[in-house]
């Protein structure tokens, strides 16, 4: 949504605008490259600047692929203290690749988990480096033209539909509203859970989307909390009081769920992909202290989890648990959305099988 102070910048929200417009028409006419590969590559992106569910997105596909095809992920490694392509093994940590790529890593370990900031070297590199791999992810990655993925999945959040946003930085988009039409798959993400079928229909008539494009709907699914150290599940209490360190670009709807779900609970908020020191960590303990309850838990997102964990010493006595969120798609479109991934995957290894 645009904050009344942003109007402000409507000017300069219109000029970058003119820059993004033409910057994709020179892709269009191919008067900048766009290379294509002859092999599946799905890229996971959005309009918007974060906020969107990409990383439980990417996740999602892991977990209806990884079955039955060798799945890696691209990702740049945003806040990394490393530059270049690199791969993933038992000595990485979240400084190497980043938050999101050391969370596929540590839930998917038999994935391949890639990072490089150039995507068109990378995915060269990684093919290379893991030639018996049958598709690949890119991690936001819509804006970088220089790849042409296979299949673009675009999401918008429900509550901020891209249709309804500016462009940068009087808005959150970093792209411009036509540039939706170069997804195959729209979804509408962070939908309430009585989300009704009117509603939907409204959506749609807004989103107006191209024949070529399909359109779904998911809200958040909560799972079991887990200890960050020991891995041991938990059920929150209605009772609990929770500490919630969180440094995610959109916390709503956790402040939501939680809001209906327990008895109270303070939250620490950070940047988005903030980089925890010591000074944070004493001030997360400082607050836990604080609490007055015997029925007391830091609570924290999977994101921000990758980060506290090299604090293991200092908080391996702590109940510090660890909120899994997942995408749960709505009006019955799981298997629809699933069938339209592997069915664009089944149509590269068709076109690439050897007759006889």
């Amino acid at each position: 949504m645009l904050k009344s102070f942003r109007y402000l910048l409507l000017p300069l929200s219109f000029l970058y605008g003119i820059i993004l417009f033409i910057r994709n028409k020179l892709f269009d006419k191919n008067l900048l490259k766009s290379a294509s590969f002859n092999f599946p590559i799905i890229c996971v992106g959005n309009l918007a600047v974060g906020g969107t569910g990409k990383t439980p997105m990417v996740e999602y596909l892991l977990r209806i692929l990884k079955n039955d095809y060798a799945v890696a992920t691209l990702s740049r490694g945003y806040k990394r203290k490393t530059k270049g392509f690199g791969i993933a093994n038992e000595n990485t940590t979240a400084l190497d690749i980043g938050d999101e790529p050391m969370q596929f890593h540590l839930k998917f370990p038999d994935i391949t988990v890639a990072v490089g900031e150039e995507r068109l070297v990378a995915i060269a590199q990684l093919l290379h480096d893991r030639p018996q791999t049958t598709v690949i992810i890119l991690d936001d990655a819509f804006q970088h033209r220089q790849v042409r993925a296979g299949l673009n999945i675009l999401l918008t959040d429900y509550t901020n539909l891209y249709t309804r946003d500016f462009v940068l930085p009087a808005g959150d988009l970093r792209d411009i509203i036509k540039s939706a039409r170069r997804a195959q798959i729209l979804i509408v993400t962070k939908c309430k859970h009585n989300l009704s079928e009117e509603e939907r229909d409204f959506i749609l008539a807004e989103l107006n989307p191209a024949n070529h494009q399909q359109v779904f709907f998911t809200e958040i699914l909560y799972t079991h909390p887990y200890h960050l150290f020991t891995k041991k599940e938990i059920d929150i209490s209605h009772s609990a009081d929770i500490l919630l360190v969180c440094g995610i670009a959109n916390p709503k709807p956790l402040n939501d769920y939680l809001t209906a779900h327990v008895h109270t609970y303070d939250m620490l908020r950070y940047p988005d992909h903030h980089i925890f020191n010591s000074d944070d960590l004493a001030d997360i303990k400082k607050h836990f202290d604080k609490i007055q309850s015997p029925d007391k838990i830091i609570l924290t997102t999977e994101k921000d989890g990758v980060r506290l964990k090299k604090f293991e010493n200092e908080l391996k006595d702590f109940a510090v648990y660890v909120l899994p969120i997942q995408h749960s798609f709505m009006f019955n479109d799981a298997e629809k959305f699933c069938d339209i991934v592997t069915g664009f995957i089944t149509s590269f290894n068709k076109k690439n099988s050897i007759p006889g």
